[in-house]
């Protein structure tokens, strides 16, 4: 049979759907009247030949209709069928029939491939705001889905983005046009679409770091609205931006900050210092000012401008004293680390300072 047509006795192709009925078609090979070998010596060797006699006539039979499928464009055939027809010259014929059909496999879900990418841009206003793509799928089809917050909990329908993607080596991958589609989702503050088929490669899937979305415009019942805004591009680095998720809630990308005239929420919407609660998001003030007497933020600073480890060390021991008792251990002795390390690896200061930050967000997260 021929490379890439599927054949079947039945009504459909299990794990493929019909996209197209292509039409009927059909084959016949005739064997001569002296196909019936009679009666010989060898009965067993006559029966044996005259099976290879049909075998042979019915494969012919069979790769004819397969060039017929394949000149309709099919690439499969449904509804196989093969009949034998006896003639009164004592010839015999053999006839192959079915439809011509176009197939296409059925995406299924696999969590054998996972990947969950949080969106490290925003719109500083109320529409949908994307905060997740999802990516699902196992060695042959990859498919992605889409989480927004709905602020305004609006029946959103469906939103038209560009999605770009960021792998460890820093290339983009800019996938334009998407539609995600959202039916079970009416109301919600946290919306989620259905899934649509990703151009992500399965063997690039765990490259990827980093997902921005780019709204161009959403469905609701009222209509469709364009999104002309540039969105933000998160400051965070990607642990910070899931501790703050963690603590905040999945929308969150900013931490909290107020100069006393206004005041930064964790939406990311700048409101004046009057305002008891977030206009875009309603988070209260009171609930999410920092808790916090140390402002470790300020040591971070101050280290990201030295060179070497030696350097952070004397920027910590600035603060040691404002520090809680219970983390001045920790601190000192990934100093004491890095300052080893050094010696025989290099420069180890990024590395020293991420560690220094996550014993802070940790503490952090743990108090709320």
């Amino acid at each position: 049979m021929a490379e890439g047509i599927l054949v079947t006795t039945g009504s459909g192709v299990e794990g493929y759907t019909i996209t197209d009925y292509l039409g009927f078609v059909s084959s016949q090979a005739i064997l001569g009247s002296n196909f019936i070998s009679g009666l010989a010596a060898n009965v067993k060797d006559a029966a044996r030949k005259d099976t290879a006699k049909l075998e042979q006539c019915r494969e012919d039979a069979a790769k004819q209709v397969i060039k017929a499928a394949e000149k309709k464009g099919a690439n499969a055939i449904i509804g196989m069928t093969i009949t034998y027809a006896p003639f009164e010259t004592g010839s015999f014929g053999i006839i192959v029939s079915g439809t011509a059909v176009k197939i296409e496999k059925i995406v299924t879900i696999d969590d054998a491939l996972h990947k969950e990418l949080y969106v490290t841009n925003y719109y500083n206003r109320l529409v949908p705001r994307p905060v997740k793509v999802v990516l699902d799928g196992d060695s042959n089809n990859m498919s992605m889905k889409l989480l927004c917050y709905n602020y305004n909990h609006d029946d959103i329908l469906a939103v038209r983005v560009d999605v770009e993607y960021t792998n460890l080596y820093d290339e983009r991958l800019v996938v334009k046009n998407i539609d995600f589609v959202f039916t079970e989702n009416v109301n919600l503050s946290l919306i989620e679409s259905d899934y649509v088929r990703s151009k992500i490669s399965p063997n690039d899937l765990h490259l990827l770091k980093d997902a921005k979305v780019i709204l161009n415009k959403y469905a609701t019942p009222r209509g469709v609205f364009a999104v002309n805004d540039q969105p933000i591009n998160v400051s965070l680095s990607t642990r910070r931006l899931e501790n703050l998720k963690a603590k905040r809630g999945i929308d969150a990308v900013e931490k909290y900050r107020s100069d006393g005239m206004i005041w930064t929420c964790n939406c990311g919407h700048v409101n004046e210092a009057g305002a008891e609660e977030c206009i875009v998001c309603g988070r209260k003030q009171k609930d999410i000012m920092t808790k916090a007497t140390f402002n470790y933020e300020e040591m971070i600073d101050r280290m990201k401008e030295k060179e070497y480890v030696v350097e952070l060390k004397d920027v910590l021991m600035h603060y040691i004293k404002d520090i809680d008792a219970s983390m001045r251990l920790e601190l000192l002795e990934i100093m004491e680390s890095g300052l080893q390390y050094e010696k025989t690896r290099g420069n180890m200061k990024e590395t020293v300072i991420e560690k220094v930050e996550k014993v802070f967000e940790d503490a952090s997260l743990l108090e709320n």
